[in-house]
Parts: C-alpha cells; structure tokens; sequence
C-alpha cells in the first residue's frame, strides 16, 4: 500500500465538504484532481469509500472509519511539521552541557538564563565535574558542549577553541596593594597566598613566576577551586592569583561595593579555557548557537574586568 498525503488531505477534504466540487474550491484544486485521488487512494485500499447516486457523493460506512485514522495521521504529520519548524528556529530541543568548577556557579547559568529566555520548550542537562572528566564525556560524544581548563592534548574526536585567557591577582579592597594598577612576585614576597593544588598549571607558574623574580611564594592556603578562597580573601588572610572566570563570577555576586578587587598581574599567568564539542556528532542548531554564544561571552572576559 502507497498512500500520499495529497490522497489522505483529499479525502478528508471531501468528507468535511460534502461534495467533490466544494472540496476542490477549498483545496485550489480541479475537480478532476480531486476526483483522481480519490480514486487512486481508494484502488490503493481495495475497496470503495463512496457510493456515486445521482451524481452526489455519499460516504460508505468504511469511509468514515477511514476519516479518523487520516485525520489522526495529518493531524500527528502537521505536529511533526510544527515541532520541526520549532527546532528549526532553535524554539525545541535538549542541549547537554558539561562544565568545570569555575564556570559552574555563575558564568554558565548565566548564559543558559539569557538563552532560554525565550524558549520554554528547550530542555538543558547542565553538569559539572573537573576538567578531565569533561574531556572525556566529549571525546565519548556524550555532550554537546565542554567548557574546561584546556589539557594541551589534541584529540581526535573532540573539537576545541582554546581562549588564552590571563590570571588576575585578588586582594582584599581594604588593603594598601589594592590601590595599586597592578601587581608582581615583588609586592606578595612572603605574603599569605591561597593557591590551588601544587599540580595544578596556574600553582606550577605562579611558583615560577615568584621564583624568577626572587620572592618567595608562600602558599598559606591550598584549595580546589579559587571561588572557595574568596571569603579568606576578603577578610584580608590572603592573596590569590586566579583565574578571569573566578573574577567574572565574583562580580556576578559581589554587592555594589565588593570586598575584593581583582588586579592585573605580571609577569603573565596563562589560563588557557577550552570550549570543547564532539568531533563525531554533528551539533544541532540549537547547539552550535548555545556554543556562538558561550564563545563571545569568554571572549568577553578575556577583554578584562579589573580594578
């Protein structure tokens, strides 16, 4: 059996009418046309819909059980149709979104909020785990989009733009080194630091950076994220070179008179940010525009917000 739609529109066309020549005048079409389909839909059916009687219509038994079963099917194709048009439009769909710690508490949610804003039908998985956790949920193609700390490793089935953003120093507004424009290992020589694990990049090149300028980097603090040491730093107990995405969050919460401002910092910290998607599953539209805007808004911080 090879039913059309035209056949299926037609038929329904002419049950609601009553007649072949109204149904035509409603459709656009000739009454010829119209009187094609029907034959051809019902030679597909094998049986008769129609009884002709003095040159009017009238509908078998069978037709207007028939009438339910095309109704529901152009009724359920016209929904498909809507649906995709909604997807289309980026109106309908599901995104999955993997990110790390620091964009976790403020930066994502932000721009899911500004997404969706408009779309009530667009359903969002949003997970955070650390780093290389992420880069593996993408290279198994398992989400659309990865926001993390780039690894350096080149893989071949995730995608990637690495933003090379730069650390800020965070110190406690009340403190005399805040007034400056910005900072080096020889203003925090021997100065309480909060750091992040002694394996991480932005630990291993601040250490560094202290130790080519010949001041000492004292570590008072050791964390896993740098958003938990924002209450020591406000209290002024320390100092912290962090990232941009830390400083961008804290600006999101901080009252209008923030405890903390965020300082340019030299010798360069790179904090390189990796927005990952899977190499082997095309994204859908709403994805690649999710992942368009996530890049402007890290394009946006990496411009700088500091004191």
């Amino acid at each position: 059996m090879n039913l059309t739609i035209r056949q299926l529109e037609t038929f329904r066309a002419v049950m609601r009418a009553g007649s072949i020549s109204e149904a035509a005048r409603r459709l656009g079409r000739t009454q010829p046309a119209v009187s094609a389909a029907l034959a051809g839909l019902e030679d597909e059916l094998g049986f008769k819909l129609f009884e002709r009687s003095k040159k009017r219509l009238v509908a078998r038994p069978e037709a207007h059980y028939f009438l339910e079963e095309a109704a529901h099917v152009l009724d359920r194709l016209a929904q498909s149709a809507r649906t995709m048009r909604e997807i289309g439009n980026l109106e309908r769909g599901r995104l999955r979104i993997a990110c790390h710690p620091a964009s976790s508490n403020f930066i994502v949610p932000r721009i899911v909020a500004d997404f969706l804003e408009t779309r009530p039908d667009v359903k969002v998985s949003l997970m955070m785990r650390s780093s290389a956790i992420i880069e593996e949920w993408i290279a198994s193609q398992q989400y659309d989009i990865g926001i993390a700390e780039a690894s350096g490793n080149e893989r071949s089935a995730i995608d990637q733009q690495v933003f090379n953003l730069r650390c800020l120093c965070a110190v406690c507004a009340d403190d005399p080194l805040a007034k400056l424009r910005k900072l080096s290992p020889g203003h925090l020589d021997g100065k309480p630091m909060a750091a992040l694990f002694e394996e991480h990049p932005v630990t291993i090149e601040t250490s560094n950076a202290f130790a080519q300028a010949g001041a000492r980097f004292n570590a008072r603090f050791e964390l896993r994220t740098f958003q938990a040491a924002m209450e020591l730093v406000e209290r002024g107990l320390c100092y912290m070179i962090c990232d941009p995405i830390t400083s961008e969050s804290y600006a999101s919460y901080a009252p209008e008179r923030p405890r903390v401002k965020f300082l340019k910092f030299e010798p360069a910290i790179p904090y390189p940010l990796a927005l990952m998607t899977p190499a082997h599953r095309p994204l859908s539209e709403l994805a690649l525009a999710f992942r368009d805007l996530v890049a402007a808004e890290i394009r946006s911080i990496g411009r700088g917000r500091v004191a």
